[in-house]
């Protein structure tokens, strides 16, 4: 339910006349990958007609068809969320695979697509020493949110110094799958390899996500504080983890909210920040959609929705959605400075940054670094090459780079281990 907001991967929307929601969907998709634009054209909303005229459909379609020629649409996942259809249809272009999330509202109207990374094999990294831990299954908090996790562990008998990954935006899974990179199997592996247990578990909103559709009051304390509490929690309960040494590694949305998570838990011996905004969510939308090419209308609209979020008073709760998110997610997190905030923490912080990063951007870093970079106890670094997921690459970083394989950078890794044991 988040992705539209947070994930920005590009993002077209459509006008069916199908009866069938799903058949509407796939005929809107076989037009696209027909390269037939122009016809498209009467499949659209008014609004959306303007947002994405067929060049703009077809630079989107050059994107994908860079990895290879498609492939035939695999059968649609298909889900409802109210009155709207939702249909996922993998499509795969040579090695990567594309998941096109198709909406179909009440009344027939394709009102959005989102062209989202798809799975990849997972192959090892060269950090990654498989045969120095173990992993076993656990489950974070109880009750009818509880969460499925895997606990990645050094061989002996420790005690080790301890991390909970936090996910970033939108319904992640536990190894933070993002096309063809495992950002979070990634660190898991690489940081048990030299000695420290990791948790990762599913994020609530990828778990639960037909239930949380519908729930009007969401807030981040929902979504993501209140269960990384709870699995940092779970960590010092651990045989072999010294209890007080358990750290936060938040990535992203995780990281911004990683002093809220210190705060709840009251116990963490120290924050890893991984490509955290200082600025709030609405501004970073602004930035992003100018920074993949988009065109007049959807920067309009990104506008319109930060304005939209900009005017939410508590009160609002009860409103609809803004951006497809609850009014109650963005008032919790309204006035919320995390700089600001994990000054008054005092405690340790490794602020890691890439520098192509179009995302989260060095305008963050930089605001990170004048607020805390001189506090005791603070380290930052920044990456020439690395992007959001902090995998190496060249040139200007845009969604379509994501779907390619790839694997959190070893630098990051060991200066992760060099923060967390030092």
């Amino acid at each position: 339910m988040f992705s539209r907001v947070f994930r920005l991967l590009p993002l077209v929307s459509f006008l069916a006349f199908a009866q069938d929601p799903v058949a509407t969907a796939r005929k809107a998709l076989d037009l696209m990958l027909a390269e037939k634009y122009a016809e498209m054209m009467p499949l659209f909303t008014p609004e959306m007609k303007k947002d994405s005229p067929p060049e703009s459909l077809a630079k989107l379609g050059a994107q994908f068809k860079a990895s290879g020629p498609a492939a035939q649409p695999g059968d649609p996942q298909v889900t409802k969320a109210g009155p709207n259809t939702i249909a996922v249809f993998p499509v795969k272009f040579g090695p990567q695979i594309i998941n096109f999330r198709m909406v179909v509202n009440g009344a027939g109207l394709i009102m959005g697509m989102f062209a989202l990374p798809g799975g990849v094999d997972w192959q090892r990294p060269a950090y990654s020493k498989p045969n120095t831990f173990t992993e076993r299954q656990v489950t974070v908090g109880e009750g009818e949110f509880k969460l499925p996790g895997t606990l990645t562990v050094p061989n002996g008998s420790g005690p080790f110094a301890a991390v909970v990954l936090v996910h970033g935006s939108g319904p992640n899974d536990r190894d933070e799958t993002v096309g063809g990179t495992k950002m979070f199997k990634d660190l898991a592996e690489g940081l048990a390899s030299r000695g420290i247990v990791v948790l990762r578990y599913e994020k609530r909103t990828k778990q639960y996500q037909s239930r949380l559709s519908g729930v009007k009051h969401l807030t981040v304390a929902d979504e993501t504080v209140d269960d990384a509490a709870k699995a940092a929690a779970l960590l010092r309960t651990q045989k072999e983890v010294d209890g007080t040494k358990v750290y936060v590694v938040g990535h992203s949305l995780g990281g911004y909210v990683a002093p809220r998570i210190a705060d709840e838990d009251g116990k963490l011996a120290g924050l890893v920040l991984m490509a955290a905004n200082v600025r709030p969510v609405e501004d970073l939308v602004v930035d992003q959609v100018q920074a993949v090419g988009g065109n007049a209308g959807a920067v309009e609209n990104a506008k319109t929705f930060q304005a939209k979020v900009k005017k939410l008073e508590h009160g609002d709760e009860d409103g609809p959605a803004v951006g497809g998110v609850p009014p109650a997610y963005w008032i919790d997190l309204k006035g919320y400075n995390p700089a600001e905030h994990a000054k008054r923490l005092g405690i340790p912080m490794l602020i890691l940054q890439g520098e192509r990063d179009y995302q989260v951007t060095m305008k963050e870093f930089a605001l990170w670094k004048a607020a805390v970079g001189s506090a005791k106890g603070v380290t930052m670094k920044s990456y020439p090459a690395l992007n959001h997921l902090f995998v190496a690459g060249e040139g200007t970083s845009l969604p379509a780079e994501y779907a390619k394989p790839g694997h959190v950078d070893a630098a990051v890794v060991e200066d992760v281990v060099g923060f967390v044991k030092r």
